[in-house]
């Protein structure tokens, strides 16, 4: 090769290089520039687009409001539990931890990439919700993209069937459907709050970056009722029933001083903790102590008495003959057990005579007897606000309504709750005031109504008492240290627009003790199998029993104790 050419060969070496520098530098220049832009003219653009795949707005669970009884204990609360989801979209079929998800979930793995593949297009689906943490933070474990855990509260109820009629229960979405936690719904949920959170590719919280709206927790509330006395009334009223073959029953105690609501049961019951094996709900769902009603039968005959000595046509001396045991009113006749011949006022209450309180009726203004029950609370809510609380039936009748008006006086015809039949018994344990009813504890009794003279209220329940004595209807209801005045109840149960021969409602109301009351309390069981079906035989010693175990629960003192010498000498 000749020096030209040697020279010419590295010009074009010189002029390779020179060009492959230029390159890399155009490409660095390149490089460069695109650098800037991105962080100057597209920052603010990319910024959103990377916060949008890992920022995500998250709900601050509300913590619902706790239902406690009157002295605190908790009769609703709510529990941490986790709900696992998934986005569709981002779940991986393949991924090898499917089996173990699925176990966690309680399913197989067929049955869960069914289901994904069905909501393939959607972003979101629950795969179980209320799931235990501890569950939860198993399938945590798995890091399985599209699978998210959230944060919520499962309601928990730890009187379980002794008060779940009072109670209620909510849905899984936690809003209330049934007694206090639906009729206190706004009150008892919280407001979710909304935060800011940073999230890694697999869905999990790494960092909490802001609160976005405050969470406002739920409210409490306190119920009138006492835990100890509502398990005591549970207990017994359910033994009844079982006892008796009844279809049902209820029981309210009620304190006479404030009109609070003591105690408030039911049967048939069911656990809210568990509402699988349900069965017909909508049985054992009722709160048959406000929204079931009945025929109230005898237990309306002190009313009729109280009506008779304030229409100022009688007094505690007047005597009714009730011979011959039966009397005629149109064309129905009305029977008592036996000839009682003639009674006193207070007699006629004693051995619940049909035509003596008949007789009392018919004497009076037609609207007395009526007007009466009416002032009482009879046909009227009772204002509790619980759901489906019924009024009952409380008619209207005619001066020519004989008949009717001499039915009503005995119970038939009219319609009560137990709760209704308790509150009308209020001015017998007051001295003739009335107050309304509560199922929440209050701060002060509500401000109190006078519908009745003090003298008649007084002498009614005077009368009451010999019903639990001997030869009293109710003997049965007697307690032990106690004067207990009440009035039993049989009605026949309405059957094709009649009655029936064999069926019954079993009802006992009193009040306890007589020297100062401090509760009214009324047992019903509805259409008993058994031998016994009257209501001194099936509900007097439920009541017994239930206000014996008050009396002493609340510290009430003895108003008719007898030193344990006296009593070994009657013995």
């Amino acid at each position: 090769m000749s020096d030209e050419q040697g020279l010419q060969a590295r010009a074009a070496r010189g002029w390779r290089l020179w060009l492959v520098f230029g390159l890399l530098f155009l490409i660095a220049g390149a490089v460069a520039t695109k650098m800037l832009s991105l962080n100057v003219q597209e920052h603010a653009f990319l910024k959103r687009q990377g916060d949008a795949r890992i920022l995500r707005t998250a709900v601050i669970p509300a913590h619902r409001g706790m239902i406690s009884d009157r002295n605190g204990q908790p009769l609703s609360v709510s529990a941490p539990v986790s709900t696992v989801w998934m986005n569709p979209k981002e779940f991986d079929r393949q991924n090898g931890s499917i089996n173990k998800l699925a176990a966690l979930l309680g399913t197989d793995k067929t049955a869960l990439l069914k289901r994904v593949s069905r909501f393939q297009s959607k972003q979101f689906i629950y795969l179980k919700r209320q799931m235990t943490p501890i569950q939860a933070a198993q399938v945590e474990e798995l890091e399985m993209p599209g699978v998210y855990v959230d944060r919520e509260y499962k309601r928990f109820y730890p009187a379980a069937e002794v008060a779940t009629h009072l109670v209620g229960f909510t849905n899984v979405d936690g809003k209330g459907q049934e007694g206090i936690e639906l009729a206190f719904q706004d009150w008892l949920q919280g407001i979710p709050g909304k935060k800011l959170v940073m999230r890694d590719l697999l869905g999990r919280t790494v960092k909490h970056i802001r609160e976005l709206e405050p969470m406002t927790q739920g409210r409490d509330i306190q119920l009138s009722i006492d835990l100890r006395l509502q398990y005591l009334a549970y207990r017994e009223l359910k033994a009844a029933v079982q006892a008796h073959k009844a279809d049902s029953g209820a029981v309210v105690v009620i304190d006479a001083h404030t009109g609070e609501v003591l105690a408030m049961v039911n049967q048939p019951s069911y656990n809210p903790n568990d509402r699988s094996n349900l069965g017909d709900g909508m049985k054992a769902l009722r709160n048959r102590a406000v929204t079931d009603t009945f025929e109230p039968g005898s237990t309306m005959k002190p009313i009729t008495v109280a009506t008779a000595l304030m229409s100022g046509q009688y007094t505690l001396d007047s005597v009714i003959d009730t011979s011959p045991g039966y009397m005629r009113v149109r064309s129905k006749t009305i029977r008592d057990h036996r000839n009682y011949g003639k009674l006193n006022i207070g007699r006629i209450i004693t051995k619940s005579s049909n035509v003596g309180v008949t007789k009392l009726a018919l004497s009076m203004h037609e609207d007395a007897v009526r007007n009466t029950m009416q002032n009482l609370g009879l046909g009227q809510a009772p204002g509790t606000g619980f759901p489906g609380e019924q009024t009952g039936v409380l008619p209207y009748y005619s001066k020519k309504r004989t008949v009717e008006r001499a039915t009503m006086s005995y119970g038939y015809g009219i319609s009560v709750t137990p709760l209704q039949l308790a509150q009308a018994y209020m001015p017998f344990a007051t001295g003739g005031l009335m107050r309304p009813v509560s199922l929440l504890k209050l701060d002060r009794p509500e401000k109190a109504t006078r519908v009745m003279p003090k003298e008649i209220a007084e002498s009614v329940l005077r009368m009451m008492e010999t019903v639990t004595g001997s030869g009293g209807t109710g003997r049965q209801a007697a307690i032990d240290g106690y004067r207990v005045a009440g009035k039993t109840g049989t009605s026949h149960k309405a059957s094709n627009g009649g009655y029936a021969d064999d069926r019954y409602v079993a009802v006992f109301a009193g009040v306890a003790p007589v020297e100062n009351p401090e509760v009214i309390a009324v047992v019903m069981v509805d259409n008993p199998k058994g031998q016994e079906y009257y209501g001194g035989e099936v509900a007097a010693p439920v009541f017994s029993r239930v206000v014996g175990g008050a009396l002493r629960m609340l510290n009430v003192a003895p108003d008719n104790w007898q030193p344990a010498s006296s009593q070994m000498v009657m013995k």
